[in-house]
């Protein structure tokens, strides 16, 4: 079985009397694709993103078996105001309810929540869990606030306490330190690794401990600072027994390595010798596949990159979509 962790969806279209701060969806003429307005953002949608025929047909050309769909990250906008965004994550997560009831074996649906209120979004995970959603896509930074401040920790232990998963997608944040042409590529890995660094050096992750969380594009640099923080709290190197009297940052809790391996990764990081990486440093038993298809290709076919390492047979198989489904809290391969 092969699960894609990483795909998006769109709805078709949004209510005729939404506020004006919603997203519309334009028709495109000739063409089955329609056209995403969001503010100043112009997308242009194929099909594929909102009709449930036409996803299974590029699931099979590409040899996926299920799709963990989850909202196109521009619509977690949470400088809306906080009522207009619990709105809109409400039609967003009827559709992909919708979306996923037919073809409940292929699609497994994750909602969205207004974080910008914390306790709105709250409030509303139970209603995305009666709803046959699996979880929640947050995006990595809240109006300038990463993941792991304090304030967010209710929404973290409600999450837990329903048993539902969460998909963190790095959203970039433009900064004058880096230019505008690097928010797609270094800045996604900067948002990243600040993502799942203040899971662990805020507590969060060491609060909930049972939280099942995964992050895009392998957490972007979060994994390679790893030992270094590995080292403050512990001392020594290679991940070699503790020695306190070198340690910088010792607690008592579970170490950073521990911490970060209770986290889930997608490993869509484009070379085979990142992802060996991964393995080495987290272990096989924290990865997923990942496209972000749509929004971008798929590797013909999908996980190419993936089957061209010549992987044990039980890490290909926790990897295509064992991992997926432990990470989602699906038992067996329904």
């Amino acid at each position: 079985m092969l699960v894609d962790a990483h795909a998006h969806l769109l709805p078709r279209d949004y209510p005729a009397d939404a506020p004006e701060c919603f997203p519309q969806m334009e028709a495109v003429d000739g063409e089955t694709a329609r056209t995403l307005v969001f503010g100043a953002m112009r997308f242009k949608a194929r099909d594929v993103f909102f009709d449930a025929e036409r996803r299974v047909e590029e699931m099979d050309a590409s040899g996926v078996d299920v799709e963990v769909l989850s909202p196109m990250p521009p619509l977690l906008k949470y400088d809306l105001p906080a009522g207009d965004g619990l709105s809109l994550a409400r039609h967003v997560n009827e559709f992909a309810a919708t979306l996923c009831a037919t073809d409940p074996a292929r699609f497994k649906g994750l909602g969205m929540v207004p974080m910008q209120d914390p306790e709105a979004a709250t409030a509303e995970l139970k209603a995305i869990k009666d709803q046959g959603l699996h979880g929640v896509e947050i995006a990595s930074n809240v109006l300038g606030k990463s993941i792991g401040h304090e304030q967010f920790l209710p929404f973290f232990q409600e999450v837990e306490r329903l048993g539902l998963s969460v998909f963190v997608h790095a959203m970039p944040s433009p900064s004058e330190r880096l230019p505008m042409a690097a928010m797609g590529t270094h800045v996604v890995g900067v948002e990243a690794a600040f993502a799942a660094g203040s899971m662990i050096s805020g507590g969060t992750a060491a609060a909930c401990p049972d939280l099942r969380i995964s992050f895009s594009h392998g957490a972007g640099g979060f994994p390679m600072i790893l030992p270094r923080a590995q080292y403050f709290w512990g001392g020594s190197w290679n991940e070699e027994p503790v020695d306190l009297s070198r340690a910088v940052m010792h607690d008592d809790g579970p170490s950073p390595l521990e911490l970060a391996r209770r986290f889930w990764y997608d490993s869509m990081v484009f070379d085979r010798r990142a992802i060996r990486f991964l393995i080495d440093l987290l272990g096989a038993d924290r990865l997923l596949v990942g496209s972000d298809f749509p929004a971008m290709l798929r590797e013909e076919p999908a996980a190419r990159t993936l089957r061209s390492m010549d992987l044990p047979e039980a890490d290909w198989a926790a990897i295509s979509g064992e991992n997926a489904l432990r990470w989602l809290g699906i038992a067996g391969t329904d």
